[in-house]
């Protein structure tokens, strides 16, 4: 696996859930099925790997704490 390649798309992959988040919201079901299928589509690209399933997976619960804190 490439791990320069991988973490580069993880950067643009933050980025555009930045622009996802300002044009749709975090409280949208827009933005959190773009962050699903993206995470989903991240892992197939990298043919599962267990590293790309966990940086995914953490970069999913980091959204859903901002999210949780935004609701406080």
């Amino acid at each position: 696996m490439d791990y320069q390649k991988f973490y580069n798309e993880v950067v643009d992959w933050i980025n555009t859930a930045n622009q996802m988040a300002m044009k749709y919201g975090l409280d949208s079901m827009d933005f959190w099925n773009w962050v699903t299928y993206s995470t989903g589509e991240m892992g197939k690209k990298y043919n599962n790997h267990p590293l790309v399933i966990r940086q995914m997976a953490m970069l999913y619960d980091w959204l859903d704490d901002i999210y949780a804190e935004k609701e406080m």
